[in-house]
């Protein structure tokens, strides 16, 4: 198939398509009538063959092929970017917009607080964080990369862990003042109030566990008082509501400023990792490689 200018062209609006979410917004990114984006697009549909998008009247979606050839074609564009910087010996060649799919309390407590050190960095990068509780689908929803804690998932995506944060235990000094501080896991079953946090895949609370080098101690934690996010645990914690088990990259800054005291600290060698998600290709972006350096060097 003999190369046009429309072929790239086309991919461009469907890429701004997919990040818009609409026809209409598409067009408004790009200075374009909504007639316009459809006729790009469907050319570039007939162009290659395929379907790219399902159109109702309320919403559009990519199609199974769609989806296959937007997740080759957009690692391409970014090297075609970056390549266009590049020659033009711009030192800024972190730009464009950075769409970030993220869970709340790390975009709450970690990320939202500490962007601006990155978008200094890189004057002509900007950066959009959508809380998700559910990872979803990156490429169909136009996310760049996604940041999740917990073990990976078998996917189509690269996976790259970032971190690994500790589970600490926590309590404020209103509560240890109450009921004391416990010395030992089992100590936890002697009056103490732990609040729990809800496991959305079972509806129940996740399971507590200790571990000090190799040895284990499973505990089953039991209270009052169930959160289903991270917000409400820290809120809980620092009211004074009970004993908590948080990860450490949320809860060092209070205990830092003596808001929250870690308990049982000889048994908190139990961790957690942070991956971050992106699409799968042998060329990311400069503004992706960044990123990932950037959420690293929070951790140190």
């Amino acid at each position: 198939m003999a190369f046009d200018s429309r072929l790239l062209s086309g991919i461009g609006v469907v890429s701004a398509v997919v990040q818009a979410g609409s026809f209409a917004r598409a067009g408004e990114a790009l200075g374009l009538t909504q007639p316009a984006v459809s006729r790009a697009v469907a050319r570039l549909e007939e162009r290659v063959g395929i379907r790219i998008f399902n159109r109702t009247a309320r919403a559009i979606s990519l199609t199974d092929e769609g989806r296959r050839f937007y997740e080759a074609v957009t690692p391409l564009l970014a090297g075609i970017e970056e390549a266009a910087v590049s020659a033009g010996g711009s030192k800024a060649s972190v730009r464009g917009r950075l769409r970030v799919n993220a869970d709340g309390a790390f975009a709450h407590f970690v990320l939202a607080p500490r962007i601006g050190v990155l978008l200094d960095r890189h004057p002509d990068l900007s950066v959009e964080i959508s809380v998700r509780d559910r990872m979803g689908d990156l490429v169909a929803d136009g996310f760049d990369v996604s940041v999740r804690f917990g073990l990976p998932e078998p996917s189509s995506l690269r996976a790259r862990l970032l971190l690994e944060t500790r589970v600490v235990t926590c309590a404020s000094d209103l509560y240890l003042a109450r009921h004391g501080e416990p010395r030992h896991p089992g100590d936890l079953e002697e009056g103490h109030r732990c609040v729990l946090l809800r496991d959305p895949s079972t509806g129940r609370p996740f399971e507590w566990e200790f571990q000090r080098g190799q040895e284990t101690y499973p505990f089953a934690a039991m209270g009052r008082l169930m959160v289903n996010d991270t917000g409400s645990l820290l809120g809980a914690c620092l009211g004074g509501g009970g004993i908590a088990q948080l990860l450490e990259l949320y809860a060092k800054d209070f205990i830092a400023q003596q808001r929250l005291v870690e308990v049982l600290p000889d048994w908190s060698d139990e961790t957690f990792p942070l991956y971050a998600y992106h699409h799968a290709s042998q060329l990311v972006s400069a503004k992706v490689r960044v990123f990932l350096d950037f959420i690293q060097e929070l951790a140190s």
